[in-house]
This record gives structure tokens, sequence and C-alpha cells, in this order.
């Protein structure tokens, strides 16, 4: 797909995020319309995957890490293939496969429950660590959270991937400078992830704009090249991207639109996708 097309396919994906939180009344949109374009590019084109077989043993493996963020997943599965888009007004409905963070045992399409913060990056490192041991050839991407960071489990994985040299390995981190009680900095900085991640033994690529196809498209080019450690990629992105209101306001962390504020949004979308 062009870089054009796939900016069109993550603007149906704010669409279903919208939809579903919307729909919930509850859930996690800032995080997940910001991701949108990153997920998107992993799911339309860089991933190895068959929506027809979720379980297809060379699959390319994905962990949300940060898994408040499903919304945005299931969005980009849906509009891959894996379920009904229709079925995303059911987020977190009783009876739903679309609960509040992603289930394994429930969702197609998703490979690690995940929630706890911390943890996603950790099973992610021992998904890439099975294929080096089996000689497998299916690569494994996690997306982390900046607030995520603050968690002493994530360095303990980033030293294991790194002192392990896991080649197959992608960590992503989904840096807008705010999480749930306001911004990185009045909260628990992490900063600068970019060094931390090099004294792990990582490779480093800090991503300028993480909601523009072509970076993204450039920057998980180079990760392919990699070879000897793990790559971290630091995307700078802006949540609640897309919709002007939500956009860089931390109180859109968690919390739904009401009726007038779902009618703006999706006409903003729609208007977007217009100019696409």
């Amino acid at each position: 797909m062009t870089n054009q097309e796939l900016a069109k396919v993550a603007n149906e994906v704010r669409k279903g995020v919208v939809t579903a939180v919307h729909a919930a009344k509850s859930g996690h949109p800032g995080g997940s319309l910001g991701a949108a374009d990153i997920m998107t590019y992993l799911y339309f084109e860089e991933m190895n995957i068959d929506p027809a077989d979720p379980h297809k043993a060379d699959r390319d493996r994905f962990v949300l890490s940060k898994g408040h963020a499903a919304p945005g997943l299931y969005s980009v599965l849906a509009n891959r293939g894996y379920f009904p888009v229709e079925e995303l007004e059911t987020l977190r409905h009783i009876g739903s496969r679309l609960q509040g963070h992603p289930n394994m045992n429930d969702a197609p399409g998703i490979d690690m429950s995940t929630g706890s913060l911390g943890q996603g990056i950790s099973a992610a490192v021992g998904m890439a660590l099975a294929a080096k041991h089996w000689g497998d050839g299916y690569r494994v991407y996690t997306l982390l959270g900046d607030g995520e960071c603050e968690e002493g489990q994530v360095w303990e994985a980033a030293m294991f991937a790194g002192n392990h040299a896991l080649d197959n390995l992608v960590a992503v981190v989904d840096h807008n400078g705010l999480q749930i009680d306001g911004t990185i900095d009045e909260v628990n900085s992490a900063m600068p992830l970019a060094d931390k991640f090099r004294a792990f033994k990582w490779h480093v690529i800090e991503l300028a704009d993480g909601n523009d196809m072509a970076q993204i498209a450039a920057v998980f080019a180079e990760a392919r090249k990699v070879s000897d450690s793990p790559v971290a990629i630091i995307a700078e992105t802006v949540k609640g991207k897309g919709v002007s209101f939500m956009e860089n306001q931390v109180g859109w962390h968690g919390k739904a639109p009401n009726d007038e504020q779902f009618e703006q949004a999706m006409a903003e979308l729609a208007a977007a996708g217009e100019e696409l």
C-alpha cells in the first residue's frame, strides 16, 4: 500500500476508536488515536500475518504492552479483517470479545493478554527468545507507552533482550509526553529514553513524527536491517491525534466522548478522510 492509502486506513481506524469508546461509554481514546498510524503500518504493511489464520505458526507477533490502548488495536484488527468492524460497538459490553484490555483467549488476532503496565514487553522478549531457541523466523513487535517506561519491569526486560541480542524484537515507545495523571515530567519522567535503551545494548531509532506514514515506513525499514541487537523506536506522537479537542489533552487519556463530542469527532475524521 502507498503511504496515502495507509493514512486513509489509519483514519478509518480512528473512526473505529471513537465509535467503540463512545458505545462503551468508557475506555482510552487518547493513546489509541495517537498510536493508530503505527499500529496501522504494522498490520497492513510490516508484519507477516493472515487474518484468515490468526494462529499460523510463522506469523509475526504483536504485543500491546500499553494494553489500555485496546480500542486502537481492536479497530486495526477489525479493519484488517479479523472480525467485523461493527463489532467495535460492543467494546466493554458484557459477553463481548472486545474487553477493556486485550484477551488472547477471546479476540482473534491478539497474541498476548495485556493490561498490567510493564509486563507486555517481558512477554514480547519471551516470544523473541523462543523464536531464537527453536530457529523460527518470525519477528516480534511490542508497543509501550512513555509513562509505562516508569515501570522497573520494562528495564529488566530491556536488559535481558540486549544481553541476548534479540534482533528479532522491535519495541516502539509511544512518546506523547502524557499519562493518566499529567505530563511525564510532572509524574515521574524516565527520560532520556533513547540513552537508556542504548545503555541496555539496543539499536535506537528516534522517530520525529510517529503520525507520519513516510517516516514510519523509513524507521521500520531501518529496523529490518539491524542485526545482533533488539531495536527500540522512540516515536513522537500526538495523544488524541485526529480529533481537535482531544489532541494533547491529558483529560482524554481515559474517558468517552458524549453524543455531541462524538458527532464532532466523527465529522472531523470524515473531513480528514475526504482530504486524503
